[in-house]
């Protein structure tokens, strides 16, 4: 078998779209739209994560809640987020994901953050190998 390629093999030069708690959803919507990626990395003053806020949570937590455009992205982000760190695999960031339900996933190093990793980013050699892990998984259940 091939070795699994590291978090920093896959995630090229990655440049994370990060946001201010207090921008609002418009703000992060139009960023996502013009970077063309589904997340943005929320940070505090220090940089430091402190949540994410997806395309999904657009939809689910503003649109679907009733709330407008101008609210802050400290009421509608996911807090907390799970997080990668560069030298685990793309499986890990794939199970990970599956685990949690969600589809992208702060890369963080000692605390610094260094990219995001989106369930697109992982090319068919790890996906394959997660669902022969899942299939599996259903018959030893």
């Amino acid at each position: 078998g091939q070795t699994m390629r590291t978090l920093s093999e896959l995630l090229f030069n990655q440049n994370p779209l990060t946001l201010a708690m207090d921008a609002r959803v418009k703000d992060a919507c139009r960023e996502m739209c013009a970077r063309r990626v589904g997340s943005i990395l929320v940070v505090d003053d220090d940089g430091c994560l402190v949540g994410i806020f997806t395309g999904r949570d657009a939809v689910r937590r503003v649109l679907a809640a009733g709330k407008g455009a101008d609210t802050k992205l400290r009421d509608v982000m996911t807090p907390n987020p799970d997080v990668l760190s560069p030298n685990q695999t793309g499986i890990d960031g794939l199970r990970l994901m599956w685990d949690g339900g969600c589809r992208h996933l702060p890369v963080v190093d000692g605390g610094k953050l260094v990219g995001v990793a989106s369930h697109g980013d992982f090319k068919s050699d790890e996906q394959a190998r997660l669902d022969e892990e899942r299939s599996i998984w259903e018959h030893v259940r």
